[in-house]
């Protein structure tokens, strides 16, 4: 079974290997929810405003996404620090903790969703018109969080095992179907949304059960769920994970939070339909990072190897690696946003009234994007070496003291109406983008630089 080989392999190659299959993965995963919507916004009659309804159950998914990162991406960065330093036994501490309270997480976060579904979408902003369609959509996809929950949070210890091969194809099985399903589950059926629900769900299961059958059966490191007694025992390695997956979990869950905030903005100043605006360019958002996500998480695990095993050269390498390679991508996905927005806004509604709405919104909201890439950047490496407190707050700082402030304040206080809200995602990209990439720089370059000098040290005494 052909792996990445973190110990012996270049830095660049390593990051191509395990960054493509990576990003064919996140692309095909981002396909369960965008297929849902672009189904959706074409069901006869009710399309634009079934498509904003289903846009208010997004932060409940992106809840249980966050979730899923807690655990997930919180453990795999100390799980690969762990294989680079030959830590075996604390390896797989760390991958049995990160799946139990995976487990344990999807079965309370799926019972306390069912039961406050209805008022935690009135929260989000739910009209009773738009509640006809959110209820059942988001009930139906509460029924699956354990496995969605699982395919999310045990992939990044696939990959950081060099198993990215499987890691896709565990992504591709799921897509696949959700391909499949949602046009006979919503139009062969008649099921509408809540079909693209059921078919979301039973393709989220597959995905779920091949990644169990390989970690299970396969892999170099086995799952072993444990016990609470146990579970107990390793409240320093759940610490660990925690700590680190906070950033991740943060940025997940303000992510959530700024999308019911500018939720509850637009529908008091422009109405349901720019609720479906917002869905809109949430989902082309969600496209467009897709491979900007994939290319630091695809070097994730090659920059933490490396500074478990105490290689400071090949950690700055994979950095740099890793900031060009976005910087490239960002930039030519950011001009295609800005000179032709009607591509990509197409792939969702064809609707002339949403269009004319959504364009000039789509421009101010992804004015600035090209500094996004700066979080990515100082986020991954911040997060790769366990530098849980600056992810945290960084997190932060970008979501809930900009964005979340400005939400509120460009509309109301300036006047500025439903361009307000989209306003302060660009100034937000500016100002946080900025700060994370410039303290990254200040923080952990002096450290590799130590690091360098304390192994050139028993190569000097040697000499």
């Amino acid at each position: 079974m052909r792996r990445v080989d973190f110990e012996n392999g270049g830095i660049i190659p390593n990051i191509v290997q395990a960054a493509f299959p990576m990003l064919i993965a996140q692309v095909l995963n981002l396909l369960y929810n965008i297929v849902d919507r672009i189904y959706i916004a074409r069901i006869p009659e009710i399309g634009t405003a079934a498509l904003g309804a289903v846009g208010l159950c997004f932060p409940v998914i992106v809840i249980i996404t966050a979730f899923s990162n807690l655990f997930g991406s919180g453990g795999a960065p100390l799980f690969a620090i762990a294989r680079g330093g030959h830590e075996q036994e604390r390896a797989r501490r760390i991958l049995h903790t990160s799946f139990t309270m995976l487990v344990y997480c999807a079965i309370v976060l799926m019972a306390a969703g069912l039961l406050f579904a209805r008022p935690v979408l009135a929260l989000f902003g739910a009209s009773p018109a738009a509640m006809q369609y959110a209820l059942p959509y988001m009930t139906i996809y509460l029924l699956g969080t354990l496995p969605a929950m699982l395919t999310t949070g045990l992939n990044p210890f696939v990959n950081a095992q060099g198993y990215v091969t499987i890691g896709m194809t565990s992504v591709v099985i799921g897509a696949a179907a959700n391909l499949v399903l949602d046009p006979i589950f919503i139009f062969v059926l008649g099921m509408g949304v809540a079909g693209a629900a059921v078919a979301t769900v039973l393709s989220q299961v597959l995905s779920a059960a091949f990644v169990l059958f390989f970690l299970c059966t396969k892999a170099e490191y086995r799952l072993r769920l444990l016990p609470p007694r146990a579970l107990a025992a390793n409240f320093a390695c759940l610490r660990d994970i925690v700590s680190l997956g906070t950033a991740g979990f943060i940025m997940q869950l303000t992510n959530s939070v700024v999308t019911i905030c500018c939720n509850n903005v637009l529908a008091a100043t422009g109405g349901d339909l720019y609720v479906s605006v917002m869905t809109i360019l949430s989902s082309v958002r969600q496209m467009v990072e897709t491979p900007l996500s994939a290319i630091t998480d695809g070097s994730s695990p090659v920059i933490s190897y490396n500074y478990g095993a105490r290689r400071a050269h090949k950690v700055k390498k994979a950095c740099i690696t890793m900031a060009l390679l976005a910087v490239a991508y960002t930039l030519a996905i950011w001009l295609v946003i800005l000179l032709a927005p009607r591509v990509l806004i197409a792939v969702f509604s064809s609707d002339e009234a949403l269009l004319a709405d959504t364009i000039p919104a789509m421009k101010l909201y992804f004015s600035t994007f090209i500094f996004m890439v700066l979080q990515y950047v100082g986020q991954t490496t911040f997060k790769s070496l366990n530098k849980h407190r600056r992810a945290v707050f960084f997190s932060l700082l970008r979501k809930v003291f900009i964005v979340v402030p400005l939400t509120s304040l460009l509309p109301y206080a300036l006047g500025m109406g439903t361009d307000g809200v989209f306003m302060a995602e660009p100034v937000s990209n500016v100002l946080g983008g900025c700060a994370c990439f410039f303290a990254m720089l200040a923080t952990v370059l002096p450290e590799l630089r130590q690091m360098e000098k304390v192994n050139a040290e028993p190569e000097r005494n040697s000499g």
